[in-house]
């Protein structure tokens, strides 16, 4: 059989807000999958409010991770609303939250409840710091976890003090993480008929991240440090002004970097003892650093770039976000799309981030307006006008 898109026979339902159960539900949906996300009657997923900016009523952060989603609205804490839930929890085959541990299971939907309802569910849950250890029920957001998961403490300018990086990096991370189990967990319930409850964190996302800095605190014993743009284990790789802007040059290994002096007329330091293997060349950073940045320094970016283009040597210039947006290649990849919004017309939003040749990831649906598909999915259900109209007004949806 030839699906439509990967996920088109797959239910999820995103009771998730903010940002990392989000981005977790929205790459589920790229691919196909029929996402409901329940927000609270009234107000909604905080997110809507984290702004400005601001499209109409629509807030651009929210708008940014919730994209082929069916909204509604929904007070799961009321009894009318958590027999929703149930009959919801029946269809789905994925059930995806970001509460703080424990939360859901007061309100009587535990793993173990959410399997007597729906035997094979999958059950997501991402949380700060994981479900067990001491930190368990402490409160957590992005910026928390940047800095107690060590990525803070690496980033920044040797001489100055952490610095977060500047996007929700923890929270994407966590719902990066959580997206990848969840499609492993559904390809074992393909394989056995089992489902489960798969759970990722904050804490566990940045934690990877750390990647080869833990590996070589493990090894070594040794804390790394802050180098600014620079690499611990490469150079020259990093960031270096030129005569009128900033360029990133990437000299990954030896060969590289005697490209690198070929076209930059410092073909007397290929063979210095004290560059001529990348180890020496990081063991003296600081003396290679007064070498080259004056050298850099004297071109245009547009000359330094169109030299390392001749010669094969990754560099890039240093963009904002705008000029990403707007740049050739990123609409050529359909990183930016438009698409039909409910309330606002035609929105412009950033594309899936992979590419398939048989089922293709696609904007089916733009961010929901507040509960703008209620009446639908409990149609859904079973609930008729009028029966929608009552739960309305007794503030149940």
């Amino acid at each position: 059989m030839r699906l439509a898109a990967i996920f088109d026979d797959v239910v999820v339902l995103d009771l998730s807000h903010a940002l990392a159960g989000p981005t977790c539900t929205m790459m589920l949906g790229d691919l196909g999958a029929d996402v409901i996300k329940v927000e609270p009657p009234g107000r909604g997923d905080e997110s809507r409010g984290w702004g400005p900016p601001f499209l109409g009523t629509e807030s651009a952060y929210f708008l940014s991770s919730n994209r082929n989603k069916r909204g509604i609205t929904l007070d799961i804490r009321t009894p009318e609303g958590q027999e929703i839930l149930r009959k919801l929890v029946r269809r789905a085959d994925i059930v995806i939250e970001n509460f703080r541990p424990g939360w859901l299971a007061q309100l009587g939907f535990d793993y173990e409840e959410l399997r007597r309802l729906r035997p094979n569910v999958i059950y997501a849950a991402i949380s700060g710091f994981g479900l067990s250890g001491p930190r368990r029920d402490e409160p957590a957001y992005d910026l928390v976890l940047q800095g107690m998961g060590g990525l803070m403490s690496v980033t920044g300018e040797p001489e100055g003090g952490p610095t977060k990086i500047g996007v929700g990096i923890a929270d994407i991370t966590a719902g990066l993480l959580a997206a990848y189990a969840v499609v492993a967990a559904l390809h074992h319930r393909d394989r056995t008929g089992e489902g489960q409850m798969v759970d990722t964190s904050l804490l566990a996302g940045q934690v990877a991240l750390l990647s080869n800095l833990a590996a070589s605190y493990l090894a070594t014993g040794q804390v790394a440090r802050r180098l600014g743009n620079d690499h611990p284990n490469m150079v020259p790789y990093g960031m270096y002004a030129t005569a009128d802007g900033a360029v990133n040059l990437a000299c990954s290994h030896d060969g590289l970097w005697r490209r690198f002096c070929a076209v930059m007329a410092l073909d007397t330091y290929v063979d210095d003892p004290r560059f001529r293997a990348n180890a020496d060349r990081v063991r003296n950073r600081t003396e290679l650093a007064a070498i080259l940045e004056p050298c850099v320094g004297a071109l245009s970016t547009t000359e330094v770039l169109r030299r390392m283009a001749e010669a094969g040597i990754p560099a890039g210039p240093i963009f904002d976000v705008g000029q990403v947006l707007d740049d050739p290649q990123t609409r050529a990849q359909g990183l930016r799309q438009t698409v039909e919004h409910g309330t606002l017309g035609p929105i412009e939003v950033t594309g899936p981030a992979y590419h398939f040749s048989a089922t293709p990831a696609t904007i089916r649906r733009a961010p929901p307006a507040l509960g703008e598909h209620t009446d639908e999915v409990l149609r859904d259900l079973g609930y008729d006008a009028a029966a929608t109209a009552e739960l309305r007004a007794r503030g149940v949806v």
